[in-house]
């Protein structure tokens, strides 16, 4: 059975505060479970309907579906949920392109991102510190895996880019068209809030504004969800380095 102590520790890691004090995340379903099982991550715990994972007996714990509803945060739990170790930050380094965030709050945009990161090779995925946290369960959830191949690091935007020796775009309404603009091979794009944008503080670190051009007639649409437009521009970006 799963204890009392077990659910109070689970259901605390909704909470940033509580994720990095324990330095424990929660991952749920086999697909998410099973890609960070073989990757850099370590396990902590695994509940499990069906103990199918071949874990050693320690790590593999067996529930029932009562007992998953308890644990688990998703509407319609999976067959499993396993506990993970928040790893120690690696220090980047830049190559080829690196994607930056200036305070993306939604977890599923963020997740959403990570995946389009895993997807189009990007390694490097830097995050300005009010951005929403990676180990976050529904942002866990959202990128289906892709958490484990993808370098997360999260600090003062600002002294990032200040320090970097990489080109800077950033994506803006009234930019430049990102498909009549030149683009570097090794740069740094960096995407905006959900609401606001890139904010003021580090727009005056943008090199060279790039937009998405709209085509639709009336041309009112007002903006882009920010994981869209993020596909969008690292498509084109990928697609000049495949010709080059």
């Amino acid at each position: 059975m799963v204890s009392k102590s077990q659910i109070k520790l689970i259901t605390s890691l909704a909470q940033k505060k509580y994720r990095y004090k324990h330095r424990l995340f929660v991952a749920e379903g086999f697909k998410t479970i099973s890609e960070l099982i073989n990757s850099d991550f370590t396990l902590n715990k695994l509940f499990s309907l069906e103990a199918d994972f071949g874990q050693k007996p320690g790590e593999i714990q067996k529930i029932d579906e009562r007992e998953l509803k308890k644990i688990s945060f998703l509407k319609t739990p999976q067959t499993a949920l396993a506990l993970f170790e928040i790893p120690e930050e690696k220090i980047i380094q830049e190559k080829d392109l690196t994607l930056a965030l200036d305070g993306v709050r939604d977890p599923g945009n963020l997740g959403t991102i990570i995946r389009l990161c895993d997807w189009f090779g990007i390694t490097n995925l830097v995050c300005s510190q009010d951005s929403v946290d990676c180990y976050n369960p529904k942002v866990v959830q959202a990128t289906m895996g892709s958490l484990a191949r993808v370098n997360i690091f999260y600090c003062d935007l600002n002294t990032f880019l200040e320090n970097s020796e990489s080109p800077v775009y950033g994506a803006f309404m009234d930019g430049e068209n990102i498909y009549r603009s030149n683009t570097e091979e090794k740069a740094i794009l960096v995407m905006g809030n959900e609401a606001n944008g890139i904010s003021a503080e580090i727009e005056e670190l943008i090199q060279k504004k790039i937009s998405i051009p709209r085509f639709g007639e009336l041309k009112e649409t007002e903006s882009l969800n920010v994981a869209t437009a993020t596909a969008i521009l690292l498509s084109e970006f990928k697609r000049r380095d495949f010709i080059r």
